[in-house]
């Protein structure tokens, strides 16, 4: 299975989840390759929207900086809170970008860092 297939499943097994929840979502198909800044799902519930820019590792994640800046700007214009949602065997675990490490190129996350500063799905939604 490619990484990009890998990808897919990841985002659409985070929307089946976020409708478990109660949350209206929904995944962004070509959010990566598209002109302008999208995320990769996006969810509402009542007044509270999110924005979801989602990997999927077995260890560490690289993000670029005009990743998560478009995330950032896409959360800011919708009018939502930006999230990085990693998924590990362990499961999902979600990070606010300021707490991701700059490693001087790019942004990580390791699943250590997931752990310490991460949620969970059921607090990020709670």
């Amino acid at each position: 299975m490619s990484r990009k297939t890998k990808g897919i499943n990841a985002e659409r097994e985070l929307v089946h989840k976020l409708w478990a929840f109660g949350w209206s979502a929904c995944r962004i198909a070509g959010s990566g390759s598209s002109h302008y800044p999208s995320p990769d799902v996006i969810a509402g519930k009542d007044c509270r929207s999110l924005a979801i820019e989602c990997k999927t590792t077995k260890k560490t994640k690289y993000l670029t900086k005009e990743e998560v800046n478009n995330l950032v700007s896409f959360a800011k214009i919708f009018g939502a809170e930006p999230w990085i949602g990693i998924r590990f065997r362990e499961g999902w675990f979600f990070l606010k970008p300021k707490d991701l490490k700059d490693t001087g190129k790019g942004l990580a996350v390791s699943k250590e860092l997931a752990k310490q500063k991460g949620l969970g799905l059921k607090k990020l939604l709670g």
